[in-house]
């Protein structure tokens, strides 16, 4: 009977240990994922659609969507270009940003591989400085082919 009080002694402690350990991993991962995705925040956007064809035929021939982050006090935005009908025809992604003083600019990218196009970074401002981000669409053999309306991502 003098064992019985030590072995449940022995088994409390070892539980308690045992419970500590399964807890400690778990609290200090759920801690380092939330503070790095505090610092990588994404927000999405799109996607959005070049138009080919009349009222009554429609047809989406690529598409972009992205996404941009904050990195201290600088925007970034970055996005995929995807051409889905595989004809040989060039697409375009437009942005058109209006800056703090209400001035609009329009920049354009092509997609050089007839299927995915990936830009990283393509454009970054500081805070403060720009006010609106637009984003469009074209398929065609010039950028001004087909296009799609312009579409609000900031």
């Amino acid at each position: 009977m003098r064992k019985l009080p030590r072995v449940l002694a022995g088994t409390a402690l070892a539980a308690g240990l045992m419970a500590g350990a399964m807890a400690a991993p778990a609290t200090a991962g759920a801690t380092a994922s939330a503070g790095s995705a505090a610092a990588s925040s994404k927000h999405f956007f799109g996607p959005y659609y070049s138009h080919w064809g009349d009222k009554f035929e429609k047809s989406h021939r690529s598409y972009f969507k992205g996404y941009w982050t904050k990195t201290g006090n600088q925007y970034w935005f970055y996005g995929d270009l995807f051409d889905t009908d595989r004809d040989r025809q060039w697409s375009y992604v437009w942005y058109r940003y209006t800056d703090r003083f209400g001035k609009s600019h329009t920049k354009w990218f092509k997609n050089t591989s007839f299927g995915h196009g990936d830009f990283d970074k393509f454009f970054g401002f500081k805070k403060g400085f720009v006010k609106d981000v637009d984003f469009r669409v074209c398929e065609g053999t010039n950028r001004f082919d087909d296009c799609g309306g312009w579409n609000d991502a900031f």
